[in-house]
């Protein structure tokens, strides 16, 4: 390459589901720098290999780019013996015309033997498992929201009016009324008594119009299976949230710090430790931080015109 090199050794590797190639350069900064190549499994035994044979031949520095998941294992084998950068796979595209894995990984070692790829941040172990665990909690969170709309779909589809005169369908009352309705029992107001808690007592002659409506055994088993995969979502995330305290038990004053700023509670505190961690000295500025969860407005000028402001591609890992 033209640029100026500004390391004697170092590997670039290409990491696909089933195998990496990797391409280590090695060599005088003034000179064309020596090319080996070869290609590894990526179970555990071929990372390990790929392992093996970086520290054999002194190279301790490697770039490889954020491709799915499939840099993780490779990252968490060489961690302990390599400082790794990982890349953004957007920011170093090879030219067209030049695509195979060979190529794609020499080209990964050219940028990095001129310093020319800049690393993402990756957060330690523990915070990792933290990120872990507020990312598949807001999975779970998202499958209860969908479970929940589809039941209430499903009531509007029947004539069933219940979320016109409550605020929470599936409140204790709201539970009540649907078990109700999925055995197939029509609701007289005297019914409502025993259903109706607190103060929805005083709407009982609107919830028995807005109960009896055209349920169908069609509704009632698509209402019964949801609710009972609602419970289980429930359930799951109740049990993940009660790990979860045990995981952040440690980090309880840096929650208790985040929990100052307004509109910040528990589950936030969490989820903002979880995907920044607790070293702040990762970013050079606030800037920077903004940057990396993607709030910070990119640029897209061309010919002194700007074209609308666009948030940076960033690598959330």
């Amino acid at each position: 390459m033209l640029l100026d090199a500004i390391r004697v050794c170092c590997a670039g590797l290409d990491v696909h589901q089933a195998n990496v190639v990797a391409c280590i350069l090695k060599g005088p900064l003034d000179r064309k720098p020596e090319k080996q190549i070869r290609e590894f499994s990526t179970v555990l035994s071929g990372l390990l290999e790929l392992s093996d044979w970086l520290f054999q031949q002194g190279c301790t520095e490697v770039a490889m780019e954020s491709s799915g998941v499939y840099w993780k294992p490779v990252y968490n084998v060489l961690e302990a013996s390599c400082k790794i950068t990982l890349a953004n796979a957007a920011h170093i595209k090879n030219l067209p015309g030049r695509k195979t894995d060979i190529k794609d990984a020499q080209w990964i070692a050219e940028l990095h033997r001129c310093g020319l790829i800049s690393g993402s941040f990756i957060a330690p172990p523990e915070i990792r498992e933290l990120r872990d665990l507020t990312r598949y909690r807001k999975k779970l969170k998202g499958y209860e929201t969908s479970e929940r709309n589809r039941i209430l779909k499903v009531l509007e589809d029947a004539n069933i009016k219940i979320s016109t005169y409550m605020s929470d369908v599936f409140g204790v009352s709201g539970r009540l009324m649907l078990n109700a309705l999925v055995n197939g029992e029509v609701i007289e107001p005297e019914h409502l008594a025993d259903l109706a808690k607190g103060k929805l007592r005083s709407k009982i002659p609107e919830l028995t119009q807005a109960l009896n409506g055209r349920v169908t055994r069609h509704h009632r088993n698509i209402i019964r299976k949801s609710l009972s995969h609602l419970t289980f979502l429930e359930r799951s995330i109740a049990e993940l949230e009660a790990d979860m305290e045990q995981y952040f038990a440690p980090y309880r004053e840096d929650l208790n710090l985040l929990e100052t700023i307004d509109g910040v509670g528990p589950n936030v505190s969490k989820v903002i430790l979880a995907e920044l961690g607790t070293d702040m000295s990762v970013f050079p500025s606030d800037a920077h931080v903004s940057s990396w969860v993607g709030l910070s407005p990119g640029n897209n000028e061309s010919a002194g015109k700007k074209n609308g402001l666009e948030p940076p591609k960033v690598t959330k890992l």
